[in-house]
């Protein structure tokens, strides 16, 4: 881990305009992640993990506050920009997968490359090495109807990976699988925490959260606990 925080949030708050009214989503949430640290956000419905999670992944830019990502302020970036940001700084993985349908495990996982312009060739090697780092190397010509629901989700984690992002995050990534098939993605998860990727799951499920290195609680839009912890074997 580096001294400098991969994340730096200052005063951060988000407000959405509700017809007439004001609604404080987030509410001047100070937070450091340091680079290679494997975090989950927890909370209830409306604790403001889900806007949480948008700002960090740069879908959403915040009301009032600092945003440092990898050094430089995001806070007040552009749309274009921000996409420049998601796609060289952030990999996804989403609870619904987000696989386009019709293209196969390969053409998927090659598709951040695609939008940052890198040539056929390397993108096609480096969607190869991504699939076979979660263990997709026999599946990568299948489309995901020919898929299960865990090999989904590890088409959509080598998706994240291939671009080699500072940040990974992770929505509820287990919401949609059995409990047998959670355990394997969160085994998968666990092992790239160990190769030193920077993990933030977002997540309702205590079980789950169990298996990071911190947890970090939400109440009403502000950090109620922010709390080490001992992963689940």
């Amino acid at each position: 881990m580096t001294d400098a925080p991969l994340i730096r949030l200052r005063g951060i708050e988000k407000t959405y305009t509700v017809g007439t009214q004001e609604v404080p989503a987030v509410r001047g949430v100070d937070l450091d992640v340091a680079s290679g640290e494997y975090l989950a956000i927890m909370g209830s419905s409306g604790s403001g993990k889900s806007t949480l999670m948008n700002l960090l992944g740069c879908l959403d830019t915040p009301t009032a506050g600092v945003y440092e990502l990898a050094g430089r302020d995001v806070s007040g970036l552009g749309e274009d920009e921000l996409a420049t940001v998601r796609n060289r700084r952030v990999g996804f993985v989403f609870q619904t997968f987000n696989l386009l349908p019709r293209s196969t495990a390969q053409q998927n996982v090659e598709l951040p490359l695609v939008y940052a312009g890198l040539k056929a060739s390397e993108r096609r090697e480096r969607a190869v090495r991504a699939l076979e780092q979660v263990g997709l190397a026999d599946r990568m010509h299948h489309r995901p109807n020919e898929l299960s629901g865990g090999q989904r989700q590890r088409v959509a984690i080598a998706r994240a990976l291939v671009g080699e992002p500072d940040l990974i995050l992770a929505d509820e990534p287990t919401g949609n699988l059995d409990s047998r098939t959670s355990e394997e993605i969160m085994a998968l998860l666990a092992e790239l925490d160990r190769g030193g990727r920077t993990l933030i799951l977002v997540t309702h499920e205590t079980d789950i959260a169990a298996h990071t290195r911190r947890i970090i609680r939400l109440h009403d839009g502000r950090i109620a606990t922010d709390e080490p912890h001992t992963p689940a074997a």
